[in-house]
């Protein structure tokens, strides 16, 4: 099977690292790929990340699968271009990914199904917003209703934070068009979880739970940011717990999708919190997470590309995924000013060392440069190693960490601790 990844990320390295292991396999593409990406596929320029372009690779190559990991191309259509075409594609279509590109579809789509989530008011102006602040409490959670890269949450903890956050974000200083209307939401405490489905629009397979770590530093403390680690352990959830998910949330989520005729295929993520009154939806996202995905796939096992195959042609019955026992963690080693804009252009030391360690180095804001190679976005690896229990996970991962260096790096110390 040739295999057509798209993306340049942390998760993308994971994805073509984990398929260049599988056996059904025969060669990997990414488009356009990275640095670490280019050891595991061969890279392909992309003129422009339009899903024509991307066809336009998959047809030179005669890719027999893509694998879309970002949300950006499949709410930008990439999936309805490839279908059109006959060439399999695992994702949803553009009026599918709108439960991740829209946090009003998705908060709608919630109430329809009879999914558990925050009760929520929808502002489309600034002034609808400082209405609406008067039915909350504080603090009290602000979304941006677009794609805002995991930056467009925001949890204001006063009347005079939450102010300015409604005005950073209507005013575009936040996450740009992606504030144009914005939902508040009741904040709920209680611990996070990321449950992630693959589906073919009707039947689906469950992958190992996880918890991301969002916050930039110790103790959940900070700003958010795309995702500063993550840990894969079978016990984040009970099966219970599991199945009550399954039951409450997935299923009706993908059968509302199919009532509505936009059936979801592809990767299907819920963003959980298991709070003291039951299980509540927070988010949902069209892709696999990120660095949740680093966790995912270093613990899985036997050949997933075939599943990846079944569930983008619609025959997802029969197939499952298979787990080695060992828990794992990631941890995000992130750029200067992150989760502000990054510095870039420090050169990285340490990966091979890193790697020596067992651990793998997933690489995500990286670049070739004339020094060698240098950071290139805020998110810069994700170190990831796994062990014979979560504690020695953690060491493990940490202890790699340890041997990497470039300017301005920062990372937290805590990635996993939740889980002891």
């Amino acid at each position: 099977m040739k295999v057509l990844v798209i993306g340049s990320g942390g998760r993308e390295h994971a994805l073509a690292w984990r398929l260049a292991h599988s056996a059904s396999v025969t060669k990997v593409w990414a488009a356009p790929g990275n640095p670490g990406i280019a050891k595991w596929a061969e890279c392909l320029a992309v003129p422009a990340p339009t899903p024509e372009n991307y066809l336009v690779l998959a047809d030179a190559i005669d890719a027999d699968l893509t694998v879309v990991g970002p949300e950006a191309p499949l709410v930008a259509g990439v999936v309805d271009a490839f279908r059109r075409a006959g060439r399999a594609i695992l994702g949803p279509t553009k009026a599918a990914a709108e439960i991740e590109g829209s946090k009003i579809f998705a908060k709608e789509l919630m109430n329809e199904a009879g999914i558990p989530t925050a009760r929520y008011s929808v502002a489309n102006t600034e002034a609808e917003a400082v209405a609406a602040l008067a039915r909350f409490e504080y603090p009290v959670v602000l979304k941006a209703d677009g794609l805002a890269a995991g930056k467009g949450v925001i949890i204001a903890k006063s009347r005079e934070e939450t102010l300015s956050a409604v005005h950073a974000l209507f005013s575009g200083q936040a996450v740009g068009d992606a504030g144009k209307r914005i939902v508040i939401e009741d904040f709920l405490p209680g611990t996070e979880v990321s449950f992630m489905v693959l589906t073919d629009g009707e039947r689906f397979v469950r992958l190992a739970p996880t918890q991301d770590h969002k916050a930039v530093f110790d103790g959940d403390q900070g700003p958010n940011t795309g995702g500063m680690g993550a840990y894969c352990l079978d016990t984040i959830l009970t099966e219970a717990q599991a199945r009550e998910v399954e039951g409450r949330v997935i299923a009706p989520a993908l059968a509302t999708m199919r009532r509505r005729g936009t059936p979801f295929t592809g990767f299907l993520y819920a963003g959980l919190m298991l709070t003291t009154k039951g299980i509540s939806v927070l988010e949902f996202n069209a892709r696999l997470g990120d660095p949740e995905t680093q966790t995912i796939l270093h613990r899985l096992d036997g050949d997933p590309a075939a599943v990846f195959l079944a569930a983008a042609n619609g025959a997802l019955g029969g197939h499952s995924f298979r787990w080695k026992r060992e828990p794992s963690v990631c941890v995000v080693m992130a750029a200067a000013n992150y989760p502000g804009t990054p510095r870039t252009g420090d050169v990285i030391e340490g990966i091979a060392a890193a790697e020596a360690t067992g651990a793998v180095v997933f690489q995500a804001g990286t670049r070739l440069g004339s020094r060698g190679l240098e950071t290139a976005g805020g998110r810069v690896l994700g170190v990831t190693a796994s062990g014979a229990d979560l504690r020695t996970a953690i060491a493990n991962a940490y202890a790699a960490v340890d041997k990497i260096r470039f300017d301005g790096m920062h990372f937290r110390r805590d990635i996993g601790r939740k889980g002891l």
